[in-house]
């Protein structure tokens, strides 16, 4: 279940909302036919080793949030990449999306900042737009926006560039609603006969394409988009799944690169297995921190006397008679499970998912849904973006491995004896490759042979990518140094003052953080 600040930006945004008296995103469409224009989409797309042709797009945040940053302008371009870098010569392309943002109070201009996400499907373009109006509503400082234009791009397949959208919004209801931890042989064929559905679908509808939508293939994208920022070099920051890209890049282009931010690291020699069990051992730790804060903390956590056995008995009985919703959805374990997920991604989700068990208790599972819908990307009329079509697409690409269907039944078991409350559902997370049709397409692993110091951001309380992984992937770059958050959620950056003046004295002066630096959780 790899996810992204994507969370902390729905905070964010429903903060500037606030402001704005408006709602929230349009995301990406049901299909192709019906794709949003691309930003920029009224000048050419670049082609790789040209300039952009930027226009102004106004309209994105003015979607997104209903208003743009005060003192910021919003450009927008588009850069042709080959489908196959490694057959540029075919023709085929797709269109990368990206936007850039600029401060008016901009003096002394380091570069350009290319920011992305994770996911992989999270869009680069809308977190660039959240992180745009400031610190006080959790975006950057000013100290990055007078210093550099921010870069936001949506990868080859996600939301304006070239998107993959191939699961139904009824497919995805059902594989979000279906029990986390399917026991019995008929519940277990469910999830089968869905995920076959699921891939049957993509592979009817892009066939070998699958395969061009790889980490590798999306790092030659980023290159591509550095020319056309007009940057010699690479100045980046990225974010959970945005981590490996950031590596991949690091060992494709080392001689490329200014300075790399990588946040809540992924470990890339992990294999699949390795990187489920790894999270579901950080969501339980998460979990059990948040048990520990609810505890701690009575009179906020109406769920106080015994967090995990509420939460336990709400999947039970969610499961044996889940309650209907306000839009007529049924509150099954699939989605109170999933409504658990997303709390865990910022210790602000804590007190939410407290209050929706209490009130799912109660009888009202719309709590419950809230935290859920977050997470899923589903809008209040039940369509989807295409966040979760471009993770099988992305994630399924990347694998090397070829698991079955009885080798994920033996997890199941063997994880929910070690990993009580996720480790059954991280192994049935694993049966969509299972079935996925398209070709393989590894990223490379190993060291980024003459690239400068990279600096590797771990929060130890980090459910999605574990603080494990922080060290590993510095250890495997070679160059990367390791900064620690000593707090909860998922990725660090900009939590907290220390963390910020480590972070931001290396992207504007290379200044690279004092060796085995952790910053407090506060």
């Amino acid at each position: 279940m790899p996810r992204t600040p994507r969370l902390v930006l729905a905070a964010l945004a429903a903060a500037v909302i606030a402001t704005a008296g408006c709602t929230l995103p349009v995301f990406a469409p049901e299909d192709d036919s019906a794709a949003p224009a691309t930003p920029g989409g009224s000048a050419p797309a670049a082609v790789p080793g040209t300039q952009a042709q930027w226009t102004s797009c106004p309209e994105v945040p003015q979607e997104l949030v209903g208003r743009g940053a005060s003192g910021m302008t919003y450009d927008c371009a588009s850069v042709a990449v080959p489908q196959d870098w490694n057959n540029p010569q075919s023709g085929k392309t797709y269109d990368v999306a990206m936007i850039r943002i600029r401060s008016d109070t901009q003096t002394a201009r380091v570069g350009s900042l290319l920011i992305n996400p994770g996911g992989p499907g999270g869009s680069g373009i809308d977190t660039a737009v959240y992180l745009s109006y400031g610190q006080t509503l959790g975006g950057l400082p000013t100290e990055i926006t007078d210093k550099f234009d921010i870069i936001g791009f949506d990868p080859r397949g996600v939301g304006r560039s070239s998107p993959v959208k191939c699961i139904s919004d009824a497919d995805q209801d059902a594989s979000f609603a279906m029990e986390p931890d399917p026991k019995s042989a008929a519940a277990f064929q469910q999830a089968v006969d869905l995920n076959k559905k699921i891939g049957a679908a993509c592979g009817q509808k892009y066939g070998d394409q699958l395969a061009n939508f790889s980490t590798e293939q999306a790092a030659h994208d980023m290159d591509a988009l550095r020319t056309a920022v007009g940057d010699a070099k690479m100045t980046y920051l990225g974010f959970s799944y945005g981590t490996l890209l950031g590596a991949t890049y690091a060992q494709l282009y080392p001689d490329k690169i200014r300075a790399l931010v990588l946040d809540g690291a992924i470990d890339p020699e992990q294999d699949g297995i390795a990187s489920a069990e790894t999270q579901a051992k950080g969501f339980e730790r998460a979990f059990t921190n948040f048990t520990a804060w609810c505890k701690a903390n009575a009179a906020r956590c109406p769920i106080s006397a015994d967090p995990r056995k509420a939460v336990t008995d709400a999947l039970a009985k969610a499961q044996a008679s889940p309650l209907t919703g306000s839009d007529g959805r049924k509150a099954t374990s699939g989605w109170v499970f999933l409504s658990v997920i997303s709390s865990l991604y910022t210790e602000t989700g804590w007190l939410q998912l407290a209050r929706a068990i209490e009130s799912l208790q109660g009888g009202d599972p719309d709590g419950v849904f809230d935290l859920a819908d977050q997470y899923a990307d589903r809008k209040t009329n039940g369509s989807y973006s295409n966040l979760f079509d471009a993770n099988y697409a992305v994630n399924c690409a990347d694998t090397s491995e070829n698991l079955t269907v009885d080798k994920i039944r033996q997890l199941q078991g063997e994880w929910r004896t070690k990993y009580p409350l996720f480790g059954a559902s991280m192994a049935i997370g694993m049966m969509g490759c299972a079935f996925w049709p398209g070709k393989h397409d590894p990223y490379p692993t190993g060291a980024a042979n003459g690239a400068p110091p990279i600096v590797v951001v771990g929060t130890t309380g980090d459910p999605a990518t574990p603080y494990e992984n922080t060290a590993h992937l510095a250890s495997m770059l070679g160059t990367g140094h390791v900064l620690t958050w000593e707090g909860e959620g998922h990725t660090a950056y900009p939590s907290t003052k220390c963390i910020v003046q480590a972070v931001d004295s290396y992207l504007i002066d290379l200044q690279v953080p004092q060796e085995g630096l952790r910053c407090p959780a506060k």
